[in-house]
């Protein structure tokens, strides 16, 4: 029970983050243009702080009891990205949580009838063993980024290199540093084989950052260049209050297919279901598989009803309008601290509820100090490649394509993608097209148009 306690406690830690950066990335202040509207209107960054944490909450405790797994969910990156980039442009915030809950819907329906089941168990056992490898490589490099230790070099710097080692290939700031130390303390520990090695880890760093702050007030990296890349540790002005979970309930489940039209609202939502559908498909596969849950073929035993309720989430996000709920790939650090049933989401979850009230003192965890915790994390899961014959380049091309996109694109639907289609052609090359399971064939094909979408659509129009 320990360990699920403590697995749950680093889990929450590791993605708290989610009810600072959702509302950064969906809400808006009334009468800006950021993240608004066709209408100008934006959802209250603070109430979109309390869906957040609330809708994280609710769903993580029900899989915790229903699937029984430790794989906590909230508001997915890419989706909410997409919702605040691609769709609200065309729609009001409404319409488009509305889109969220038909995806939601079309996801449970297909996990009811065991489609989504048959997806998982058809992928090849080394694809899943390269999709949780990919997965770790992809948590890994958002630790790294989150901390400042991998940043963008400016188009005006006049290089064809996309990215560099902190500020001009040097560790120039404290919040990097206190990441740097946080990885060597962190492995460390795990090499000591310290219980509770990641949370004590995160403890420290934090305690560090805290001290650091109040004597050089670096304040945070919007403001200027070496400050916390997120949140500043320091002692916030109040504990909390109480939250505003008025956007509860604001949807319409149909009027974006009014507005813009059903052909271009189908085009959303087909877009929303291939992204809620396979990242949450490839990160269940690498947990499993880390966690030591799935079997020689890397399934996990009750998949079907783990997949219903992560369909659920996309449901409960829309209609809280957090966006679309779904498994997060940093529940692989409550893994790695020995969390192996849905007690672990239990905790996690409740501390999200908490977390409703008493944002302010979550906000006093730096990005900093839990990104060394995913670079962890992502050396673990590495260890999957041995399970693969790289003798076997039919084998060996996939999987590595299928590894490296997850970061390089920073997606890991686009990384099951390019896997899936990489391996129905390489085994049409080795003569083994027959083996391939039809729905692999499927798949790669529908993954081909995804990916082609931009010019099929310019074709259309």
């Amino acid at each position: 029970m320990n360990r699920e306690v403590r697995g749950g406690l680093v889990t929450f830690f590791t993605m708290a983050y989610i009810v600072v950066l959702n509302p950064i990335i969906i809400g808006g202040i009334p009468g800006e243009s950021k993240n608004a509207d066709v209408l100008g209107n934006v959802l209250p960054i603070a109430q979109v702080a309390a869906v957040t944490a609330l809708v994280a909450g609710v769903m993580s405790i029900i899989f915790g009891l229903v699937a029984n797994y430790p794989f906590a969910i909230a508001t997915g990156l890419g989706i909410n990205s997409l919702l605040a980039v691609t769709i609200v442009p065309e729609v009001t915030w409404p319409e488009a949580m509305g889109l969220v809950v038909v995806d939601g819907i079309i996801i449970v329906i297909l996990a009811i009838t065991g489609f989504r089941t048959a997806v998982f168990n058809a992928v090849p056992a080394e694809l899943k063993a390269a999709i949780a490898a990919g997965i770790g490589c992809f948590v890994a490099f958002i630790g790294f980024v989150d901390a400042g230790f991998v940043r963008r070099i400016p188009d005006a710097a006049g290089t064809t290199t996309p990215v560099q080692l902190g500020f001009g290939n040097s560790i120039t700031t404290v919040p990097t540093l206190i990441f740097v130390i946080g990885v060597l303390l962190m492995g460390a520990l795990m090499v000591m084989k310290v219980p509770g090695g990641l949370l004590l880890g995160i403890i420290i760093t934090t305690i560090i950052s805290i001290i650091l702050e109040s004597t050089l007030h670096l304040g945070s990296g919007a403001q200027k260049q070496g400050g916390w890349s997120l949140s500043v540790p320091k002692i916030p002005d109040s504990a909390g209050g109480l939250p505003d979970l008025s956007l509860v309930g604001n949807v319409d489940l149909f009027g974006a297919f009014t507005r813009i039209g059903v052909l271009a609202a189908c085009v959303f939502v087909f877009a929303l279901v291939l992204s809620n559908f396979f990242d949450a498909m490839g990160t269940m596969t690498g947990l499993g598989r880390e966690a030591g849950l799935a079997d020689d073929k890397g399934n996990l035993p009750g998949v079907g009803k783990a997949l219903v309720v992560e369909g659920t989430g996309a449901i409960v996000g829309g209609v809280a309008s957090s966006s679309s709920n779904t498994v997060f790939v940093e529940s692989a650090s409550g893994i790695a601290e020995g969390a192996r049933t849905g007690l672990a989401n239990i905790v996690t979850g409740g501390l999200f509820i908490v977390a409703m009230f008493l944002t302010p003192l979550y906000e006093v965890i730096p990005s900093e100090a839990v990104a060394p915790a995913l670079v962890i994390v992502g050396a673990l899961m590495m260890g999957q490649v041995t399970r693969i014959d790289f003798t076997k380049f039919e084998y060996a091309l996939p999987v590595f394509l299928t590894i490296v996109t997850m970061p390089f694109t920073y997606s890991i639907a686009n990384g099951i993608g390019v896997g899936f289609i990489s391996w129905v052609v390489m085994a049409a090359a080795a003569g083994k097209a027959r083996k391939v399971h039809p729905l692999m064939w499927a798949i790669a094909i529908v993954f081909a148009l995804y990916f082609a979408r931009e010019p099929i659509s310019n074709l259309i129009s």
